[in-house]
């Protein structure tokens, strides 16, 4: 048998042969970047549809300034472009994408990660499927893990209307599936009619026509951007499709950490905003109650910057969305020089640069730390608690860490159930001292309840204000004086 053949065929007519802005943001991810624009080169095939290649470059290793750039410049005929502008997180570099895209007339913007593989053949998927659907449509691609190439990391993805909790599956859909293990034929739940929400921007091609009606990007720096996004397009009429068949390869969540440290400031406040604007529940549905749980587990697990940044959240939140595109260029320095505060926010590069591990504590029975159940939860919990606010902390524990823990054993039931302990970081390139501290313990417990309290009183006024401004912070002409503020385009545009 030979295979002489294959084309795709529609029972449809086009509804236009739209032109593509390609857009990546990158910060310091040269190679990277390198590597894609290369790909792009040398498959012309998929740059028929594409107007213009950009690169918003918010770091201080320059893409133009890397090893390989004159020759893929070269080989992309005159259609990329660089902009230079200060670090303004994804939500700043994407709703450049999508501004220059209105700008230069292109019928759709192709936002693209920066630490992503690119497969070609996906872009002309994604143009020719848009280009088909009967009414302007946002299509994305799918993830694969970059460091397992065979495993399909997520499809597409849904919010829960009622938590809001991180992303998630589809309901008849699975997470991490692995093709070396069942191929697509012994998939069943892969060859049905799934719905999203919306689409990760690793990968997510989106109407200019959308971006007229509904805006672009909210001013947030990163989290939930993408999330919010798909969603207001969706109440605005314009469905999200994650395509089979299209998709990049990125690094996935697994092989990151972003839960704590400086990125729960952002995870956190815009969660809450998201809430704001899209919750069908009254403040919020189970919202505030889970975020309340996710402090306390910080606090015992020792994350004291963790929940410090969570709190600096509510207080930003508080004072409303006006001041959302000025922070955007100075957030992010001001929750990272907090860390200097905290021990467990100060990594080494090795649990030897540490202090020897010394333990006074004999485990029980000869085991270790065991999970509890959920019928001992409770009174372990309010054990716990009771142990980390009112009991004094070891002398030994203070000049030597009780224990050492994996990032993948950084479990909150056993992390608490130390003193002190040496932690590694998600890549396993670093460490940090996790120590205990009551007084700390009361003062962010104190002060979480009371930012929680103030933003479940206000949250009435708080949701009629996020949403009467929605319109303005995401308007061309409100991205458009933030752009000028914080660009030095190379190309002088």
């Amino acid at each position: 048998m030979e295979f002489v053949g294959a084309e795709w065929q529609a029972n449809a007519q086009r509804r236009l042969t739209g032109s593509i802005t390609l857009e990546i943001t990158t910060l310091n991810k040269t190679a990277y970047c390198i590597n894609n624009l290369r790909i792009l080169g040398q498959h012309p095939e998929a740059l028929e549809q594409v107007k213009e290649v950009i690169v918003v470059d918010q770091g201080t290793e320059k893409v133009a300034e890397a090893d390989g750039f004159a020759e893929v410049e070269r080989a992309l005929g005159g259609k990329l472009r660089i902009i230079d502008q200060n670090n303004l997180g994804g939500s700043g570099g994407f709703a450049r994408g999508m501004y220059e895209a209105v700008e230069n007339n292109s019928d759709y913007v192709l936002l693209l990660d920066d630490d992503v593989v690119i497969e070609p053949e996906s872009i002309t998927r994604l143009g020719i499927f848009a280009d088909y659907c009967k009414k302007p449509t946002l299509v994305g691609g799918h993830m694969f893990d970059l460091h397992d190439r065979n495993v399909l990391h997520t499809l597409g993805e849904v919010v829960n209307p009622y938590i809001i909790g991180p992303a998630e599956p589809n309901s008849d859909q699975e997470m991490r599936h692995n093709f070396a293990q069942r191929n697509l034929r012994d998939t069943p739940w892969m060859h049905r009619r799934v719905d999203v929400d919306y689409n990760g921007w690793w990968m997510c091609m989106i109407p200019t026509e959308v971006i007229r009606e509904i805006g672009l990007s909210l001013p947030v720096f990163i989290k939930w951007d993408d999330t919010e996004y798909g969603v207001r397009a969706k109440a605005a009429g314009f469905n999200t499709v994650s395509l089979p068949g299209s998709a990049v390869w990125h690094v996935s969540w697994i092989d990151k950490d972003d839960l704590v440290g400086w990125q729960s400031y952002f995870h956190t406040r815009n969660r809450f905003i998201y809430a704001l604007l899209h919750s069908p529940y009254e403040f919020g549905g189970g919202l505030l109650e889970n975020s309340i749980k996710l402090d306390l587990k910080h606090n015992i697990s020792m994350q004291y910057y963790t929940v410090q940044g969570r709190i600096e959240a509510m207080k930003d939140l508080l004072r409303g969305p006006a001041g959302l595109h000025d922070m955007l260029p100075t957030k992010l320095p001001e929750i990272r020089a907090m860390a200097q505060q905290f021990s467990e926010a100060q990594f080494k590069p090795s649990f030897d640069d540490f202090p020897s591990v010394r333990s006074t504590k004999v485990p029980r029975r000869g085991k270790g730390v065991s999970v509890p159940s959920y019928l001992t939860l409770l009174p372990w919990v309010a054990k716990t608690v009771v142990r980390q606010v009112g009991f004094p902390v070891s002398e030994s524990s203070r000049s030597h860490p009780e224990t050492l823990v994996a990032h993948q054993d950084n479990k909150w039931w056993r992390v608490s159930q130390f003193d002190s302990a040496l932690v590694s970081n998600a890549e396993g390139t670093a460490a940090s001292w996790y120590k205990r501290d009551p007084s700390q313990v009361r003062k962010l417990m104190t002060e979480g309840l009371k930012v929680y309290g103030e933003v479940l009183r206000k949250w009435p006024a708080l949701k009629q204000e996020y949403r009467g401004a929605l319109a303005e912070i995401t308007s061309m002409d409100a991205w458009k004086k933030t752009f000028d503020a914080n660009s030095g385009d190379r190309d002088g545009r």
